[in-house]
């Protein structure tokens, strides 16, 4: 497992079902999208402000996951477009 943090992103959609949430989240400098996995459902986003995220990029049937560890509102970029 490694680790992955990201900053400057925002909630695009979010899946949850019984064992887990996935969120959606595009990254505003890059415009790359992330699939953030929450298996614990504690994570909660509001669309349009950006959060910084942390937590590991598991591997598991030929796939990656990135597993949501912390997130945090992003004061830093909050004013970003």
């Amino acid at each position: 497992m490694f680790n992955f943090s990201a900053n400057n992103l925002i909630l695009r959609a979010k899946k949850t079902t019984a064992t887990f949430t996935c969120f959606t989240m595009l990254d505003r400098h890059t415009k790359r999208t992330y699939l953030l996995y929450d298996f614990n459902q504690a994570h909660h986003f509001e669309p349009n402000l950006p959060y910084v995220v942390t937590g590991k990029i598991n591997a598991a049937h030929n796939r990656l996951f990135l597993v949501l560890e912390t997130s945090r509102l992003d004061h830093k970029n909050l004013s970003s477009p």
